[in-house]
């Protein structure tokens, strides 16, 4: 399995935790036995993901509220979109992935699962969120 399609699975966990506020390792053991992921990296990925999300939970949230644009809550951000942001920023500040790489899939993503101008949102957050990294 390549790593854009293991980005998409992980990206579908986080959404799930989303909706159901937590994930358990037999949750997380059962989507990974459900989608057939026999790949050893692939399963590591998809963890790596989700701990990391976890595990930097308030930063990566931070990261997104002071990044919104004046008005903006993170309330008012789909539970999609909040998902593809927290996988994005994980990856641009916690792996070597370049960003660029991880943006585009992530716009990407966001073309095919969430609301139709949400690229151009979850695009422009991830951008100012380089930019001030940079």
């Amino acid at each position: 399995m390549n790593r854009s399609a293991a980005r998409e699975l992980a990206f579908k966990m986080l959404y799930e935790q989303e909706i159901q506020k937590e994930l358990t390792e037999k949750q997380i053991e059962n989507f990974i036995e459900n989608n057939e992921i026999k790949d050893e990296s692939t399963k590591e990925y998809i963890k790596d993901i989700i701990e990391g999300v976890n595990k930097n939970s308030k930063e990566i949230i931070n990261l997104i509220t002071i990044n919104l644009k004046t008005g903006w809550e993170i309330d008012r951000i789909s539970k999609i979109s909040i998902a593809l942001l927290k996988l994005a920023i994980y990856e641009i500040e916690y792996s070597k992935i370049p960003f660029k790489v991880v943006i585009n899939e992530v716009v990407e993503l966001s073309k095919k699962y969430a609301e139709e101008t949400s690229h151009s949102f979850i695009n422009g957050v991830l951008a100012s969120i380089v930019k001030e990294k940079n």
